[in-house]
């Protein structure tokens, strides 16, 4: 294959398809983390627990993902990749505005209706990653695909600090959530200038089977390639899920007075962005997918040792460590293009969208084996059991997985 000229490639990696994408994961990374950003002050302000409540309805957010995933997952192999692109944003878009006007909801009930709203908005934020990665990797040449989607992920992931600077700006957590929603209405109008990924219109009259979510089970190596896609992943949402999101539960133990979740998840996500940016052009010199991310792993696991046990004992230092966290979980988008590669276009869309899906529903379950440990021993102590598992099964995954770098995508399974 020839050489493509700097100007070529700048074309490519700063296509319409990459930068719809990008914006759209801008939207998406906002909506998502922005209960974990407003729980306190929202969950206050509507006389709920922030604890109880909290997890709670995080954990309903997280089962919609889930869901919203595999529906998802589906509908794009089956419809196409634009399908879910303009459908997933106008189901969290409204959603999002919805809770906007919460406090204007009936007392009775109300932590099931803030639930039932993040469930739905779940759903919908579950499309909008997966789509745009499997559109990005299908739309550029193999040599450009994991810097192309790294810059997906590295601009997309600043809408963590967004919101949370929306949240500290906007005069109300509320209106935090209106704006998401406006953001997403307006980004769906731009999306009608997107082209549908050649590969994918390549088969749609093709006799092969689409969007077989039943199809990873059937299959003993591609069930073997499937949920070692989603080990890869599981230290990210670790990371954010229980050491950021639920930040305030260190406080007391490290001796800091008080820790901000939404500023700890701000700054984890400004370590993620740019760590999201780094790791496609590590893995483009390294010609590796896995071994960019195993050495973004071991980056990272020496974080997490250091920030438990390393004398945490001031706020900054505490939201230091979400950043160096952030830079080495910043393998995000790397980790849902390694599953994009992984497997055929007929099943390719319902694999990049369930697995970070997956990661990110198994989010309570960490969230469970934390509280459940806490019975027994220190916050620290149970992180840092939760943490050995995960990160283990990143490890032995990251090291075992197949290697995709300049892998063909033009395959069915």
């Amino acid at each position: 294959m020839q050489e493509l000229s700097l100007s070529s490639k700048l074309k490519y990696i700063f296509s319409i398809p990459v930068i719809i994408s990008a914006l759209g994961y801008f939207v998406d990374i906002y909506d998502l983390l922005l209960f974990g950003i407003v729980r306190i002050p929202s969950l206050k302000a509507l006389g709920l627990n922030p604890d109880a409540d909290g997890t709670f309805i995080l954990n309903c957010q997280m089962v919609g993902l889930l869901i919203g995933g595999v529906f998802w997952g589906i509908f794009g192999d089956k419809k196409g990749r634009l399908s879910v692109l303009f459908g997933s944003i106008l189901v969290y878009s409204l959603a999002n505005i919805a809770c906007g006007f919460l406090p204007y909801f009936p007392k009775e009930h109300l932590v099931y209706q803030y639930a039932g709203l993040r469930f739905i908005a779940g759903i919908g934020l579950a499309g909008e990653l997966g789509a745009g990665i499997t559109l990005v990797s299908e739309s550029l040449p193999k040599n450009l695909r994991a810097i192309g989607t790294s810059v997906v992920a590295g601009f997309g992931l600043m809408g963590a600090v967004v919101a949370q600077l929306t949240v500290e700006l906007a005069g109300g957590w509320n209106i935090s959530y209106i704006i998401g929603g406006i953001m997403g209405i307006m980004l769906l109008l731009l999306r009608i200038s997107v082209s549908e990924s050649g590969i994918y219109k390549n088969i749609v009259h093709k006799s092969v089977s689409k969007g077989n979510f039943l199809s990873f089970f059937t299959n003993k190596d591609r069930l073997t390639r499937y949920l070692k896609c989603i080990a890869v992943g599981l230290p990210t949402w670790y990371c954010i899920g229980i050491l950021a999101v639920l930040a305030n539960q260190f406080a007391p133990e490290l001796g800091i007075k008080d820790l901000n979740p939404g500023k700890a998840i701000m700054w984890a996500y400004v370590g993620i962005s740019v760590g999201d940016l780094m790791s496609g052009f590590i893995s483009h010199a390294l010609k590796s997918r896995k071994m960019a991310i195993f050495y973004m792993l071991l980056f990272t696991i020496l974080g997490v040792a250091v920030m438990l046990f390393g004398n945490t004992n001031t706020e900054t230092k505490y939201y230091m460590f979400c950043v160096w966290l952030g830079l080495g979980t910043g393998y995000w988008a790397m980790f849902v293009t390694l599953a994009a590669e992984q497997f055929g276009t007929n099943i390719r869309n319902t694999a990049t969208t369930t697995v970070p899906n997956m990661v990110r529903g198994l989010v309570p379950l960490m969230i469970l084996a934390f509280d459940l440990l806490k019975n027994n021993f220190t916050v620290i102590i149970s992180a840092a059991i939760v943490g050995i598992v995960v990160f283990g099964l990143a490890f032995y995954s990251s090291l075992t997985i197949s290697e995709t770098h300049n892998k063909d995508l033009e395959f069915t399974e």
